[in-house]
């Protein structure tokens, strides 16, 4: 297994979109130290990683047909191998947010690995697939409260959530199209998500959240309402793509709210790389 075919398996870019949910978590719980600030978002990455390699584990036989290019079907990777790679991964996951979060994280990290793997093998084609994965984004945001700070992070969990159901029904069509009723849905999200977002108070951190918002809001709107008025694939791809970088500044607006505006600033920089990258890449599925 050569390291850019682990890196395309695992969409290692991709995992900076993540990062952010420990970190909204922490804020909106009051969490401080330094240990679990910086480790629960590693491992929310190696979570993911995780979740990514078993994917294409699960979806080898389709992906022979619809996704050709991808590590398993050209024969870079075997499925036994991207198996045991989102094995290892997911250990190492729940791992460090025990050793980084203590047991409050680890409470959370042990079913949120669960329902990544249930996502994967047995919910995604389904009609809870868009809820299993919104409840996956929902726990990692929670990771970074711990159990105790579960109800202080109620609101940055749920606006993660929902955004993360809209584009995942969205995603359904990133090959042969979607219906205009699933774009519509998918567009109703960020206006009502971003609302939620923002910190109504004239400091910094207002001033950051707004900015952030605006950041998540305006682009995956434009995006999505595309989606509704020429559902194809291509466009559903881009509208897909659009929603998952729109994670992050919607991270940083929450991130903001709780009132940890240089934080949000971090994450808006993570934004601006991530977009660079998935730029260079050009291609909505690469990154899901």
């Amino acid at each position: 297994m050569d390291l850019p075919s682990l890196l395309q398996l695992v969409r290692a870019p991709a995992g900076l979109t993540v990062l952010g949910d420990a970190t909204a978590g922490s804020a909106a719980a009051g969490r401080r130290g330094v240990l679990p600030r910086l480790g629960l978002p590693v491992a929310s990455v190696l979570l993911y990683w995780g979740g990514m390699a078993l994917n294409d584990a699960a979806d080898a036989e389709l992906d022979r047909v619809e996704r050709p290019e991808r590590p398993i079907p050209s024969g870079r990777i075997s499925a036994r191998a991207a198996m045991g790679t989102a094995a290892a991964l997911t250990v190492a996951g729940v791992a460090v947010a025990g050793a980084t979060g203590g047991r409050g994280s680890l409470a959370v990290a042990l079913p949120l690995a669960a329902s990544i793997w249930t996502y994967d093998l047995a919910a995604k084609r389904g009609l809870a697939g868009p809820v299993v994965m919104a409840a996956c984004r929902g726990l990692d945001v929670l990771l970074g409260a711990g159990r105790e700070g579960a109800r202080a992070a109620a609101r940055p969990s749920l606006a993660v959530a929902a955004h993360t159901g809209a584009v995942t029904g969205l995603a359904r069509g990133e090959v042969h199209g979607t219906r205009p009723a699933a774009a519509v849905v998918a567009t109703a999200a960020p206006a009502a998500t971003a609302a939620a977002a923002v910190r109504p108070a004239p400091d910094l951190a207002g001033v950051v959240s707004w900015a952030a918002a605006v950041r998540y809001a305006l682009p995956t709107a434009r995006a999505q309402v595309r989606a509704v008025g020429t559902p194809t694939a291509v466009v559903v791809r881009d509208a897909t793509r659009r929603g998952i970088l729109a994670m992050v500044p919607l991270q940083a607006a929450l991130t903001a709210r709780a009132g940890r505006p240089v934080d949000a600033l971090v994450l808006l920089a993570i934004d601006l790389l991530g977009t660079m990258l998935a730029g260079r890449r050009g291609r909505g599925r690469d990154i899901t």
